[in-house]
This record gives C-alpha cells, structure tokens and sequence, in this order.
C-alpha cells in the first residue's frame, strides 16, 4: 500500500522559512517524479514544483515560487522536501505531495491530473 505522509507545515511570518517533508512507503522514490501541489480555500490546487526521478534531472517550478522555494528528495530516507524560503501570505495553502509515473515535462508534471498517488497534506499559514 503506498503511503505518503507530509509534514513540517505550521505558521510563520511573511519573510520566513519552512521546510515540507513528504515521506514515502510502499514505493521507491527512484521509480517517481515527485510534485507539491498546494491547495488555497476556494481555490483550485495548483501546481508548485516536480523533481524528475533521474538522478540530476529535470526541475519545474511555477513562476509564482520559482526562486522563493527548492524541492530536493533523499533516496536513502524515501522522502522529498520542499525548502520554501522569503514566504508570502499568498503562500498560504494545504501543501500536498505526489507521485508520479511515466515521462515528465512542464506540462505533464504540472498536471494535478497526472498524478498517481497523493499525501493527505500539510497546512501552511503565512501571516502578513
């Protein structure tokens, strides 16, 4: 049964840092493109970043992070990280991770629909 459970949301100022994990069981992350989503109220999830299965491959950002926030993953744990750096209050979300199988590119990774397995979700609350 594949698994993945996040974790490290909370609140923290506009300016801030936070540090996302995703730790997965019942998969190997070298077989998975790994995603976060996030997930505002009333607001459809959206794409924040993918990181290729291939060892120093591909990278996607959206542009609203692109620069602010880092995805990296530690085969040896089975986990995947989110480095979310310079928060904003618009960062504010249910952060979700995923994984996906199968080729990746800007659209297919950026896809919430592409996506085979999701965690439950971590909040994030950035106060202004």
């Amino acid at each position: 049964q594949v698994q993945l459970v996040e974790s490290g949301g909370g609140l923290v100022q506009a300016g801030g840092s936070l540090r996302l994990s995703c730790a997965a069981s019942g998969l190997t992350l070298s077989s998975y493109h790994m995603g976060w989503f996030r997930q505002a109220p009333g607001k459809e999830r959206e794409f924040v970043a993918v990181n290729s299965r291939w060892s120093g491959g591909t990278t996607y950002y959206s542009d609203s992070v692109k620069g602010r926030f880092v995805i990296s993953r530690d085969s040896a744990k089975n986990t995947v990280y989110l480095q979310m750096n310079v928060l904003k209050p618009e960062d504010t979300a249910l952060y979700y991770c995923a994984a996906k199988s199968g080729a990746l590119t800007y659209a297919t990774g950026s896809s919430r629909y592409a996506y085979d397995y999701w965690g439950q979700g971590t909040q994030v609350t950035v106060s202004s």
